[in-house]
C-alpha cells in the first residue's frame, strides 16, 4: 500500500480560461442588531462569467446592496465563499484584498464619490496613480473623451453638473481596464433625461472593454437591457432570468 501523498493540484490554463470571473457558493450574511441576529442574506449562490452582465433587483431592504459589498471584498460573508477573478476572497488578508480591487474592480456609485479637490483628470487618475502606472495622464484624458468631457478635464467636481460628475465617475472606473465592474444604482440620482446617455456609456464602455458587469438598479428597463436579472426578496434570489 502506497504511502505517497498526492500532489497539490494546480490549475491548468483550460481550467483558468474557463473560470467565472464571480462565483458565490451558499453565501449567507448576519449582522447583530440589538443583540439579535439580523439575516441580511441566506444561502445565495451566484455565477457571472468573465465579460458577462448582470443586473441585481429586488424590493428596499432585500439585500442588493449588502451583496454587491460581499461580491466586490467589501465585506465579508457569514457562510460561504466568494471566488472573484480566479481568487478566494477568505485567503486574502485587507492589504491583498485591496491590491485586487484596484487591479482588477472598477466602481460606480450612486454618490459618484468623487475627491472634491481634484480635477476631474485628476480624480480619473487616480486608480493608475495607486498602481504606480506609467501613462496614466493619457489613458485618463482618453477615458474623459470617451465620456463626452474631453473639454471638462481641469473642472473640479463642484463645477460640474450631477450628469457629469457620473461620467467622470465612469471614466475613473474603467480607466484601469477592470476585468469586472460593480455598479450600485449609477443613475439612481440622476433624473430620466440625464441617465440616459450614463446608462449608454456604461453599456458602450462594458462592451468595448469586455468587462464583466454586476449592477443593482431599481429601474426594471436598464436591467432589461443588461440581458440577464437577478431578482431578490428578504435576502434570498428569487429568480435568475436570462433575456
Amino acid at each position: 500500500m502506497s504511502n505517497q501523498v498526492a500532489s497539490p493540484h494546480h490549475p491548468t490554463d483550460e481550467e483558468k480560461v474557463n473560470e467565472p470571473m464571480l462565483l458565490l457558493d451558499g453565501v449567507s450574511r448576519v449582522y447583530q442588531s440589538g443583540g439579535q441576529p439580523l439575516t441580511v442574506l441566506r444561502g445565495i449562490d451566484l455565477e457571472v462569467a468573465a465579460g458577462a452582465r448582470c443586473a441585481i433587483v429586488g424590493p428596499s431592504g432585500s439585500g442588493k446592496t449588502t451583496l454587491l459589498g460581499l461580491c466586490a471584498g467589501l465585506d465579508r460573508p457569514t457562510e460561504g465563499s466568494v471566488h472573484l477573478a480566479g481568487h478566494d476572497l477568505a485567503d486574502l488578508h485587507e492589504d491583498a484584498l485591496a491590491e485586487l480591487r484596484n487591479r482588477q474592480v472598477g466602481f460606480v456609485f450612486q454618490s459618484f464619490q468623487l475627491l472634491p479637490s481634484l480635477t476631474a483628470l485628476e480624480n480619473v487618475m487616480v486608480p493608475l496613480e495607486l498602481q504606480g502606472k506609467s501613462g496614466a495622464r493619457q489613458e485618463a484624458e482618453s477615458r474623459l473623451a470617451d465620456v463626452g468631457l474631453g473639454q471638462r478635464l481641469h473642472h473640479y467636481p463642484s463645477q460640474l453638473s450631477g450628469g457629469e460628475q457620473q461620467r467622470v465617475a465612469l471614466a475613473r472606473a474603467f480607466v484601469h481596464r477592470p476585468k469586472i465592474l460593480f455598479a450600485d444604482e449609477p443613475t439612481g440620482n440622476l433624473d430620466a433625461e440625464t441617465s440616459a446617455p450614463i446608462e449608454q456609456m456604461l453599456m458602450e464602455l462594458n462592451e468595448n472593454f469586455g468587462t464583466a458587469l454586476v449592477l443593482v438598479t431599481h429601474e426594471l428597463e436598464l436591467a432589461e437591457r443588461i440581458g440577464r436579472v437577478v431578482t431578490m426578496r428578504g435576502g434570498s434570489i428569487e429568480s435568475d432570468t436570462r433575456l
